[in-house]
């Protein structure tokens, strides 16, 4: 494990799901509200297993087109992306970006690729692109993905370790990420500790609110008085 993080911010990000990151961060980090999450719906075949929390590896990738996978040079690059997503910081997470005008042509991920990397300390994956073959997923596996399909069609890896964008969130190779069936987001690792503290205020204020609406008695009055706080 990283020494980015302590083992008790891991585990405190791993007890809670992403909306609630997301919360946090904004209360401890005012500036990140509105940016640096997925804005848009992912697949997750998964739905159950708890959040996953890792550095990110990026790649760029495109499916659609025919592409000599049998290059010296490409097979080399491959081999050597296998170094990148084994090395520290761990645990990893693949943040991949399909070019494609059509994301999710051809997909990267499936029961190989999903058996490969998380031999290698991955944890799962966020992408636009697309996932198959989900019986076969080693247990533990997250995907979230803009689309499952059937075919691999020419899917290759065009670059790894650049910054990517996967529906509207902003990545850089190393960038802690939190995701679970909701969606993912970076979460700012400077501030894991200062998002530690503020969890408790922020589930009081919630809970007051809450009972106030489930009250028996609710009046308008009542759960204006709440949200005052």
């Amino acid at each position: 494990m990283s020494n980015a993080l302590s083992k008790d911010e891991f585990d405190f990000l791993r007890s809670i799901d992403t909306p609630t990151v997301c919360n946090l961060i904004e209360i401890v980090a005012s500036a990140r509200r509105g940016a640096g999450y997925t804005v848009r719906h992912l697949h997750c075949p998964f739905p159950d297993l708890p959040p996953m929390v890792g550095f990110a590896r990026t790649v760029t990738i495109r499916a659609r087109d025919a592409f000599g996978m049998g290059d010296a040079s490409y097979i080399q690059r491959r081999l050597d992306y296998l170094d990148y997503v084994a090395a520290e910081p761990r645990p990893s997470i693949m943040v991949i970006e399909d070019l494609d005008e059509e994301p999710g042509y051809g997909a990267f991920w499936g029961e190989v690729q999903s058996n490969v990397h998380q031999s290698l300390g991955c944890l799962g994956t966020v992408t636009n692109g697309s996932i198959r073959d989900i019986p076969m997923i080693p247990p533990g596996f997250q995907m979230l993905a803009g689309s499952i399909g059937p075919s691999h069609a020419y899917v290759h890896m065009i670059e790894y370790g650049v910054d990517v964008n996967v529906h509207g969130m902003a990545v850089k190779s190393g960038d802690l990420i939190h995701a679970d069936r909701h969606g993912a987001v970076v979460v700012p690792a400077d501030k894991v500790a200062a998002m530690k503290t503020a969890l408790d205020g922020l589930n009081q204020r919630e809970a007051k609110i809450i009972k106030a609406a489930r009250a028996p008695d609710m009046t308008v009055e009542k759960l204006k008085a709440a949200i005052k706080g």
